[in-house]
């Protein structure tokens, strides 16, 4: 634990001295010293209250959805193979689109509410789900199946004991690579159709040319994905020691 608090404090310093160098070479009001934006900072969060609020809503119920439908969906493709053999090749067929080219249709269905922002997140972020939870349920060896029906296990208790804790590995991998994708779309959805979220924050101070808050929303939606990164490898933590 002391030696990553040591990298992460390193890696900060580096960065911000960076930052710092950056701002002395550009020398215009475009890219303020991060001095300037952090003391600015105290008082844009109290105007961010609720687009923290909104964005972690979105963001909350776009992975909730994307969780639910992709697990179950990555389960089904390797546990019931009659219904795999159709769901498999869709999923391999429309993993590769660029899902946000379907903003637009997404919007003239949904409106521009957060029904649309929050559909928008999930579908991106629900093949990384299916197809990762897939993987790990298809790594389980078939003999751990066969040793539970020598001892006539129930499907539920296969289920229960083997595909369940697989998934839930694939799940902490799955979200671990989601979280990333998830509050970049939410970033480019908060652009549209609202006054709230951090998106609409950092946009709008570029667009006044208010370039210290633009910056500090930056931070701030930074720093909020950080949190959510640690605690993803807090419950990974806390996984592990349960699965032993």
């Amino acid at each position: 634990m002391a030696k990553k608090i040591r990298s992460l404090l390193y890696a900060l310093i580096v960065l911000h001295l960076l930052w710092w160098l950056a701002a002395v070479i550009v020398n215009r009001p475009i890219l303020p010293a991060p001095t300037v934006v952090y003391a600015l900072l105290p008082s844009l969060l109290t105007q961010m209250g609720w687009h923290i609020y909104f964005s972690l809503y979105r963001l909350f119920w776009s992975l909730l959805w994307a969780m639910v439908i992709g697990t179950l969906t990555g389960i089904i493709i390797v546990r019931f193979p009659r219904v795999g053999a159709w769901v498999d090749p869709l999923v391999y067929f429309t993993y590769p689109i660029p899902k946000i080219a379907l903003l637009p249709v997404v919007m003239l269905l949904m409106g521009l509410g957060d029904a649309s922002k929050i559909t928008m997140i999930t579908l991106i972020v629900v093949f990384q789900v299916i197809i990762t939870v897939r993987d790990y349920v298809a790594a389980i060896p078939e003999s751990i199946y066969q040793s539970l029906d020598i001892l006539n296990a129930t499907r539920f208790e296969r289920f229960r004991y083997v595909t369940w804790p697989a998934s839930l590995s694939g799940i902490i991998s799955a979200f671990r690579l989601a979280l990333g994708t998830a509050i970049a779309t939410l970033f480019f959805t908060e652009v549209y159709g609202t006054q709230f979220g951090l998106g609409y924050f950092i946009m709008d101070a570029w667009y006044r040319l208010d370039y210290p808050a633009m910056y500090g929303g930056i931070i701030v939606i930074s720093l909020v994905a950080f949190i959510l990164f640690g605690l993803l490898n807090l419950a990974e933590r806390y996984l592990v020691k349960w699965q032993k």
